[in-house]
């Protein structure tokens, strides 16, 4: 089945759950008085846009960047709980309402990198932090090496340069699963099986931000599931090795001599990170900080946005 067409034409009120979010998590939320935020385009060249969502009327203070087949509503609850502050968070290329990524041979999180690059200098060129998870997490890493002015600070959210892919075979298992379903409850329920702890809303809503219901009735993720698209990313983890990007080392790195770098790493067995990880972390950047999440997974920003919240809050003073 095709990708889902990209776009400007969003097609639901992405924003009129933001209450949901602030409920679930005990935050607080004012309807007469919500939130700034807005979707935005940036050209990035070829023809092609990548799309952000811009929280709040000042500078932006922080770059969010999603995991793979997420998409930038995953962190609507953690930008909640860092309100007053300015954010911008990002379709990664291939995901949400971005255009598709750039056909390339080599490092597909430098050329997202690369993408990402513009869109900072232009929506956020001054932010204190580049926040990445995941794959986002990596796309951060590279980015530290092609702009690294734009990296003053870096948090890494639950991924390190060179894991071991078996340790994400749980993400392949869910990320290359069937490319269509014939109604929104067959994908929930799905989604449940691989997120049993999550509430059935928080999921209900992360499906409604990242599928399209199709002409026919059936569903469909808006992550593309070409070669250079998410789930192509991530059944390509075996082709790599054992351990894959382990070239981002050298600019996680530099990022470090440079500036102040954090992971927050989640401690539950979905977690991608094991203590050789950890190992390996201190030999190249010695001075970066660790936060665990006991209660958290590998999308912490999911499990755990508001104790996540408060960790970035506390890294940015």
């Amino acid at each position: 089945m095709a990708d889902v067409e990209r776009g400007r034409d969003v097609g639901y009120d992405e924003f009129g759950m933001l209450h949901e979010n602030a409920a679930e998590a005990g935050l607080p939320f004012d309807a007469a008085d919500p939130p700034v935020v807005e979707r935005v385009w940036v050209d990035v060249g070829g023809g092609r846009e990548l799309s952000a969502i811009v929280w709040g009327d000042g500078p932006a203070e922080v770059v969010l960047l999603h995991g793979g087949a997420q998409n930038s509503h995953t962190w609507d609850t953690v930008v909640l709980g860092l309100r007053p502050r300015s954010v911008v968070a990002i379709d990664l290329p291939g995901h949400g309402h971005s255009a598709d990524a750039r056909e390339t041979d080599g490092n597909s999180a430098s050329a997202a990198a690369e993408d990402v690059a513009v869109v900072i200098r232009e929506l956020a060129p001054d932010a204190k932090a580049v926040v990445g998870m995941s794959f986002g997490g990596l796309t951060a890493v590279a980015l530290a090496g092609v702009a690294p002015e734009l990296v003053r600070s870096l948090v890494l959210v639950d991924v390190l340069p060179g894991l071991e892919s078996r340790n994400a075979s749980h993400i392949m298992a869910f990320v290359n699963g069937p490319p269509a379903f014939a109604s929104f409850d067959d994908l929930l329920e799905r989604t449940m099986q691989f997120n049993p702890q999550r509430s059935r809303s928080s999921l209900r809503r992360g499906i409604l931000h990242n599928a399209a219901r199709q002409p026919d009735g059936s569903w469909v993720w808006r992550h593309s599931r070409g070669a250079a698209g998410a789930a192509g990313r991530v059944a390509g983890i075996k082709a790599q090795g054992d351990q894959i990007y382990q070239d981002l080392w050298e600019p996680l790195a530099a990022a470090a001599a440079q500036g102040p770098v954090l992971l927050c790493r989640g401690l539950r067995q979905d977690s991608v990170l094991r203590d050789t990880d950890i190992e390996a972390l201190r030999h190249h950047a010695p001075t970066a900080q660790i936060v665990d999440f006991p209660e958290a997974g590998h999308s912490i920003q999911g499990d755990q946005p508001v104790p996540l919240a408060k960790a970035l809050a506390t890294f940015l003073t």
